[in-house]
């Protein structure tokens, strides 16, 4: 599996946590070890380009997700095979103005931002409210389980 993580962003970030965030929820989601995503944190002004050239959207936004191969979650007995699962473009900025407004870390709201566009580089959506009551719930599941073999990591 290769995980590129790319900082062009001004905001100082831990990427190592978003590396095992990538390789703790692929795993989880029965992903092939031989897939691969890139994830590229990039300032305001460039989220606002690629908001407005992909969305139609102005302003910036907190993330995007580019699909490639449109692979979907495998199983235990049948793993997603191989390919490229795309690339996640997160905003930093944007993500510490919704921290502070959500009441936890900046962290933290690139920890769930980076599920969120995983999830979408695996088809799940959530334009419909089954979607999203579908999605929303495996987003936390994933992070609580992401969370918790962070703690186990601390304490070993």
């Amino acid at each position: 599996m290769t995980i590129e993580i790319g900082n062009e962003s001004a905001v100082s970030i831990d990427e190592t946590v978003l590396l095992r965030l990538t390789e703790h929820n692929l795993a989880e989601l029965n992903v092939s070890a031989d897939a691969d995503v890139a994830i590229l944190l990039v300032d305001e002004g460039a989220m606002e380009a690629l908001h407005v050239q992909w969305m139609d959207e102005p302003g910036p936004t907190d993330v995007l997700s580019f699909p490639m191969d449109e692979l979907r979650p495998g199983t235990d007995d049948n793993p997603t095979p191989a390919g490229l699962l795309g690339d996640i473009v997160l905003c930093p900025q944007v993500a510490e103005t919704q921290a502070v407004a959500a009441k936890h870390s900046t962290m933290d709201e690139l920890i769930l931002l980076t599920t969120h566009g995983l999830l979408h580089l695996l088809g799940f959506d959530h334009a419909e409210p089954d979607d999203e009551r579908e999605m929303f719930a495996l987003q936390k599941e994933l992070i609580v389980s992401f969370a918790a073999a962070e703690r186990r990591r601390h304490r070993a």
